[in-house]
């Protein structure tokens, strides 16, 4: 059965984007984007909101050779490889391979695609994720932690929900972003 993980980069008072929509400050260096890349790797199937899709959606096109990074074009081709799921009522195209658009939420077919899906699953965007979370169906939380306040915009996990986890794994970098692994209790 495959997992169904939110990973995130958040600020330290829990935003993935600023008041007025920024997330700039959230820009992982090498050290840290290599990290994602290992996180995303076993991911076959991505689960976005229109706008996290939208931000994501550049990987398409990007380079996997050339002059990009190696840890870039790393990380263009596992997005590429992976299957991508986008809940949206408003999108109307697409622009990536190996994408469908689906209208609702189901919570239900979320965890027969868990039941059947030989590669984890990740979910991306607060607003998405959210709605896993409040369902009780993401397994696993990956929160890479940014050593910034901003103050207000966009939560990184949604009010109204509690939740016992069990820390697996943590990790300090070198620029002070820490990674916090936590699961649900087996």
């Amino acid at each position: 059965m495959a997992k169904l993980i939110y990973s995130v980069i958040t600020s330290l008072d829990g935003y993935v984007a600023d008041e007025d929509g920024n997330f700039d400050w959230a820009e992982p260096d090498e050290e840290v984007h290599a990290f994602v890349n290992d996180l995303e790797r076993p991911a076959g199937t991505y689960l976005y909101g229109r706008r996290m899709y939208e931000v994501m959606s550049s990987w398409e096109t990007a380079p996997v050779d050339g002059d990009q990074p190696a840890f870039m074009r790393d990380f263009a081709q596992i997005w590429q490889a992976a299957d991508k799921i986008v809940y949206s009522k408003t999108l109307d195209a697409l622009s990536s391979a190996r994408t469908r658009i689906e209208r609702d939420f189901d919570p239900e077919a979320i965890r027969q695609m868990k039941a059947s899906a030989e590669r984890d699953i990740t979910v991306g965007g607060p607003d998405l994720a959210a709605q896993a979370i409040k369902a009780g169906l993401v397994d696993e939380y990956h929160l890479l932690v940014v050593p910034v306040v901003v103050g207000g915009g966009k939560q990184s996990l949604p009010d109204d929900v509690r939740l016992n986890l069990e820390l697996r794994d943590l990790r300090r970098f070198d620029r002070g972003v820490v990674h916090l692994h936590y699961g649900t209790p087996t």
